[in-house]
């Protein structure tokens, strides 16, 4: 029954031993344990705050990438938008310009053509003068040939002239 019942004695040492290695803990072992766990607990401590402001930076670096995306996409859009109005004020241009240039080629080859015209006219009218003389030389020359014709022609001429 012995061990059921322990000894005063075998109680009174058991305690004695257990409170000194209680103190040989206490004064040695619990207050490093203590400092580790502490320690332990705010390196934890530091390394949520750390994500945490990990994470903040990153949302803010994301939302700050969409900004630039948005931005950049409007630029894109903007820059397009110019691009195809300069385009259509080229081309507009060109139109115009073209335009303008078939006008001027047109009135230059009309006034050109008007010109030969009027040289082409000139030349006939010089050829048929021509011609006229030359015929009304020889038709002279073989009508008043003799005295009698000659005089005949000028009374004639004269008669006309005094008419109108």
């Amino acid at each position: 029954m012995e061990l059921v019942t322990p000894g005063i004695g075998l109680i009174f040492w058991q305690t004695v031993v257990f409170l000194i290695v209680f103190l040989i803990l206490a004064a040695f072992v619990w207050k490093p344990i203590a400092g580790a766990l502490k320690a332990r607990e705010s390196q934890i401590d530091d390394a949520l705050k750390a994500a945490d402001l990990a994470k903040e930076e990153m949302e803010q670096i994301k939302s700050d990438n969409e900004y630039l995306l948005q931005e950049a996409r409007a630029e894109r859009d903007k820059i397009l938008k110019e691009a195809t109005d300069t385009a259509i004020q080229i081309k507009e241009q060109a139109k115009s310009e073209t335009s303008a240039i078939a006008e001027k080629l047109i009135a230059d080859a009309k006034a050109s053509i008007e010109t030969e015209k009027k040289a082409a006219l000139a030349e006939v009218k010089n050829l048929v003068a021509g011609l006229s003389v030359e015929i009304a030389e020889k038709l002279l020359r073989e009508k008043l040939s003799d005295d009698k014709s000659q005089k005949a022609l000028i009374d004639k001429f004269l008669k006309e002239v005094k008419v109108n």
